[in-house]
């Protein structure tokens, strides 16, 4: 069974460390009547660093502390969850206000905390809150650092909302992080009822821009951005911003011409003998897109498809091929996606020489 640390106070005030089972601990009777409560606890406040006395630990504990939730029939212990490069995972579950897990030390950890009770229900997640590793009271040496990268990016700062006034759903852009080698990504997560979901990673370009559709027009959304570099070390979690899901501007009246029903932008950032495309791909049509494949065609073979985003992406001679995510595949009329690949090319820089949807050419502007 994985054990986990949890800080117990003894009836003279002492304070000592108990092993207690990871996510059951403080878990033990239900109350009656628990099963017909659905009420939530509310949310954890004030996540704040809080070093845990009498860990000695040679590696390093990540710790923080809270300010107690409340719940109609009581709170029976707390979860904290720690973000890894694929998004939030379970770390640790204690039954007081203060926990953590060991870690790497001096290495920068982000956390949020949810509180449980006897019924099951889980609370909103507290604010998230980033905390080095350290060795507690009672070191027991100083470790060598390990080999490699270990330099965080930058946090992500000037998150703003609405970069797209004419995108239907939720747009934001924000200021690039800086590494000591070099960011490789962007991850966004929105904040739900219970957690932080990954919605989306954005590749390191001059235009920072997130977009996501599907939302309830008029509703906010919270969001945080973290960058990340290719030895995999996470930044802290920019500044949280409520952004609007909007409507989008109006979609013009359609012309009665057999013309395409979409259009394309494209614009490529080279270095070295890499390009990276960004793509927008917008429906002129009067009914929605409900799934899509676009094509990108080349002239002969200059371009080698390396990775994408947003799309799934596959290569054919000198056409690329991207078939749309579950949570991009509907373009309502008037409304666009964006997405994106990383190829290498030789020779001049190539320009597509032509683009197609669901079998059809779209018009390039």
């Amino acid at each position: 069974m994985l054990f986990t640390a949890a800080l117990a106070i003894g009836p003279a005030g002492e304070t000592a460390l108990a092993a207690v089972p990871a996510r059951e601990a403080g878990y033990a009777a239900v109350p009656a009547g628990a099963a017909d409560d659905t009420r939530p606890p509310t949310r954890p406040a004030g996540p704040r660093p809080c070093p845990v006395p009498l860990v000695p630990t040679p590696t390093g504990y990540a710790s923080i502390c809270w300010d107690p939730s409340t719940d109609d029939t009581g709170v029976v212990g707390y979860d904290l969850y720690r973000l890894d490069v694929g998004g939030f995972v379970f770390a640790a579950t204690t039954a007081g206000t203060i926990g953590g897990f060991s870690g790497e030390l001096n290495r920068l950890y982000t956390m949020y905390v949810m509180a449980r009770d006897a019924a099951g229900n889980v609370s909103p997640p507290s604010l998230l809150i980033t905390v080095p590793a350290t060795l507690g009271m009672t070191p027991t040496s100083s470790p060598s650092p390990p080999p490699g990268d270990r330099v965080p990016p930058s946090k992500p700062t000037g998150l703003r909302d609405a970069c797209l006034q004419d995108y239907r759903g939720v747009t934001f852009c924000w200021q690039p992080s800086s590494d000591n080698v070099a960011v490789t990504a962007y991850d966004v997560y929105r904040e739900t009822a219970t957690t932080y979901t990954k919605v989306g990673t954005i590749p390191p370009s001059g235009f920072l821009n997130f977009t996501e559709p599907g939302l309830v027009t008029g509703q906010r959304y919270s969001y945080v951005v973290v960058a990340r570099d290719a030895a995999d070390n996470l930044s802290a979690p920019s500044d949280p911003l409520s952004a609007l899901a909007r409507e989008g501007l109006p979609s013009p009246s359609p012309s009665p011409t057999s013309g395409p029903s979409c259009t394309v932008s494209y614009r490529a950032a080279t270095w070295s003998s890499r390009l990276n495309a960004e793509i927008t791909v917008r429906n002129t049509g009067t009914t929605a897109i409900d799934g899509w494949t676009l094509t990108v065609d080349y002239p002969a073979s200059a371009v080698r498809l390396i990775s994408g985003w947003s799309a799934d992406w596959t290569q054919t001679g000198a056409r690329l091929t991207g078939t749309s995510k579950r949570w991009n595949e509907a373009i309502p009329a008037g409304s666009a996606t964006q997405v994106g690949f990383t190829a290498s090319y030789s020779g001049p820089l190539p320009a597509p020489v032509s683009f197609g949807l669901n079998g059809g050419t779209c018009a390039t502007g």
